[in-house]
């Protein structure tokens, strides 16, 4: 049910994401996984998945997590994407797993927020993995987190 939920807020929220592709494989306390597989929506003229593409489910791993988290707190906390940075190895073609594997790191850093009550930064990193089990590219985005003043 949860994918269903998450999958459906992406068509209605991000419908660029969702007609690329990409879908919510699964998401825990610890991580999250994305999958997009290459086809005519993402597709690039070189026979491979445009690198935006990838970019959206790099980073709906990294901002799903934090989504969930907040909304675990209980918290009325904002988030924005500062920066993103890429790296890629190999052209993406077929189904690509993007997984952030830093939950804890998004814990750590709520409850930082939440006790001091200050705006708080966070780098966290997606890694785009082939059928292969070979890394394609490898994203890193710096989000920034504040609780809303009521």
């Amino acid at each position: 049910m949860k994918f269903l939920k998450y999958n459906l807020f992406l068509l209605r929220k991000l419908p660029a994401a969702y007609f690329c592709g990409a879908r919510m494989r699964s998401l825990d306390s610890d991580q999250c996984e994305i999958k997009i597989t290459l086809n005519w929506f993402n597709k690039n003229p070189f026979k491979s998945m445009f690198w935006a593409a990838q970019g959206m489910a790099a980073e709906l791993t990294t901002g799903l997590m934090i989504t969930d988290k907040i909304k675990k707190s209980g918290y009325d906390i904002s988030m924005l994407l500062i920066s993103n940075s890429s790296n890629y190895f190999k052209k993406a073609t077929g189904t690509i797993i993007f997984n952030c594997s830093q939950g804890n790191k998004i814990d750590d850093m709520i409850e930082k927020l939440i006790n001091l009550k200050t705006p708080q930064k966070i780098v966290l990193s997606s890694t785009g993995i082939n059928r292969q089990n070979v890394t394609v590219s490898k994203f890193t985005f710096e989000w920034s987190l504040k609780i809303r003043e009521k």
